[in-house]
C-alpha cells in the first residue's frame, strides 16, 4: 500500500485549480464551473464512454488529445452539452476562453460537461465567470472538486505518493458521479493529474488497462452515460527518469494509479443517488478473471440484491440468482456466499445450498453502511471485485424530477 494523502488534482507539483458558480445552474449555492491548469504542457491520455450517443465535449477532447498532450481542463456542471444544437461550437468556445484567460492553447484543453441532456449550453455565463475562475486558481483543489458535482452529495478527491528513480512523485484526482453509472464508463467524470514523467503512449497504456478493473467495475443503476470520461495529465515536474517502456518504474506507476482509482470507485459507488450503503462484491475461485468480473458485476447490478441490501435482508437467493444469469459457466454446487461488514461476517450459503445462520446476526451485519458480498466459486484462480450501492426509495425520487 502506497502513501495516500489529502488533496486532489493540485497535490502533484505544478497544478492549480478553482471552481465557481457562474450561472449555469439556478442554485447559486452550487458551483458549476471548474478549471485545472498545469504549469507546463503535459503528456495526456483519456478513455471515453462507449454509449453511441456522446456529448459534444467528447468529440472535442478526442481531437485535442490526438497528439497525446494537454495543459488544462475545464468542466461545467448543470448542462451536459449533449444532443443540443451548437454543442461542439460551445465546447470549442470553452477551450478558447481558457486560452484567452490563461495563455494555454485551446488545442491543449480537455473539456467536459455534465448535467441535463438535450438542453443547449449557453457559453455566456462561462465567459462572464472566467476572470474570477482564473483569478482564484490555487493549490487548493476543493472548489474545483465541488464545481464538477451534480447530484453528488460530497466531493470525491484524493492523492497517492510514490517513488520513481529516487524522486517523490504524486498522482491526484477528483471525480464526480452519483447516478447514471454503469460502465463502460460510468456519469462519471474523473480528472487525474501527476507530476511523474511518463510518455503519452505509456500513460494511455496504463490508464486503458486500469479502468478495466476499476471504473468499469462500478455500477449504480445500470445506465451508461453519454458524457463519461477519465482523463489524466502528467507534467513530469517530479524530475524522475521518463517512463517510456514497461518495467519496474511502470509497475510502480500503475500501482499508484490503481490505488487512486480504486478509492475514487468506492467513493462514486457509495454516493450513488439515494444510496445508504456501499456494496463491494468480491469473487474468488473463478475459472478465470473474466468469469470473476462478470459474476461480480451481475451481483452488483442486480436490482433485487441491491433492494435486499437496502432492507438489510440476508436474502442470499438474490445473489445466487444473479450469478446464474451472469452468462458464464459456474458450478453452483460448489458456490459459497457470505456477507461481511464492520459488524462481522456470516456465511449464508455453501455448495449452492442454504445453511442455518442467525438472522439477527445477519441483520446486524447488513445494517452497516459498507457491505461486502463474498462469493467463493471454488473452480479456479480467477478473482475480481465490483462496486455498487443499495437501491432506495430516494433513487426514484431524485430521478423522477431530475430535469425540473
Amino acid at each position: 500500500m502506497l502513501e495516500q494523502i489529502n488533496g486532489g488534482v493540485t497535490a502533484p507539483k505544478g497544478y492549480k485549480a478553482n471552481g465557481i458558480h457562474c450561472g449555469i445552474r439556478a442554485n447559486k449555492s452550487k458551483k458549476d464551473l471548474a478549471l485545472v491548469v498545469s504549469e507546463k504542457r503535459a503528456a495526456a491520455a483519456a478513455v471515453y464512454t462507449t454509449n453511441l450517443v456522446q456529448g459534444a465535449p467528447i468529440a472535442v477532447c478526442r481531437e485535442h488529445l490526438a497528439d497525446g498532450y494537454a495543459q488544462a481542463m475545464i468542466c461545467n456542471s448543470g448542462i451536459a452539452n449533449t444532443c443540443a444544437q451548437g454543442g461542439k461550437e460551445a465546447a470549442e468556445a470553452m477551450c478558447r476562453l481558457v486560452e484567452e484567460h490563461t495563455g494555454v492553447s485551446a488545442a491543449d484543453v480537455i473539456v467536459a460537461s455534465t448535467g441535463v441532456i438535450g438542453q443547449p449550453l449557453n457559453v455566456e455565463p462561462i465567459k462572464q465567470g472566467m476572470p474570477a475562475l482564473v483569478d482564484g486558481l490555487s493549490t487548493d483543489s476543493t472548489a474545483a472538486a465541488e464545481g464538477i458535482m451534480t447530484t453528488d452529495t460530497h466531493r470525491k478527491e484524493t492523492a497517492v505518493v510514490f517513488t520513481i528513480g529516487g524522486k517523490r512523485c504524486v498522482i491526484g484526482g477528483m471525480a464526480k458521479g452519483s447516478g447514471m453509472i454503469h460502465p463502460n464508463m460510468a456519469t462519471m467524470l474523473v480528472f487525474l493529474t501527476t507530476d511523474c514523467a511518463i510518455t503519452p503512449a505509456m500513460l494511455q497504456k496504463a490508464l486503458s488497462a486500469d479502468i478495466q478493473d476499476t471504473f468499469n467495475m462500478v455500477s449504480v443503476d445500470g445506465d451508461t452515460s453519454t458524457n463519461d470520461m477519465v482523463s489524466i495529465m502528467a507534467n513530469g515536474l517530479a524530475g524522475n527518469p521518463v517512463i517510456d517502456s514497461e518495467g519496474a518504474d511502470f509497475d510502480t506507476f500503475k500501482a499508484a494509479l490503481r490505488q487512486l482509482t480504486t478509492y475514487l470507485c468506492r467513493q462514486i459507488a457509495g454516493d450513488g443517488e439515494g444510496a445508504t450503503k456501499l456494496l463491494e462484491c468480491r469473487v474468488a475461485g473463478a475459472k478465470d478473471t473474466d468469469t470473476a468480473k462478470r459474476v461480480a458485476k451481475a451481483v452488483i447490478c442486480s436490482s433485487l440484491t441491491k433492494s435486499a441490501m437496502f432492507g438489510a435482508d440476508a436474502n442470499w437467493g438474490r445473489v445466487l440468482c444473479a450469478i446464474g444469469y451472469a452468462g458464464v459457466p459456474v458450478n453452483i454446487a460448489k458456490t459459497a456466499v457470505s456477507f461481511k461488514s464492520a459488524a462481522g461476517e456470516i456465511c449464508v450459503c455453501q455448495n449452492g445450498e442454504g445453511i442455518p445462520f442467525s438472522e439477527e446476526q445477519a441483520k446486524k451485519i447488513l445494517l452497516e453502511d459498507e457491505i461486502e458480498i463474498i462469493i467463493a466459486l471454488q473452480d479456479g484462480e480467477g478473482a475480481a471485485s465490483a462496486w455498487g450501492c443499495d437501491l432506495t426509495y430516494d433513487y426514484v425520487k431524485i430521478n423522477g424530477d431530475y430535469r425540473t
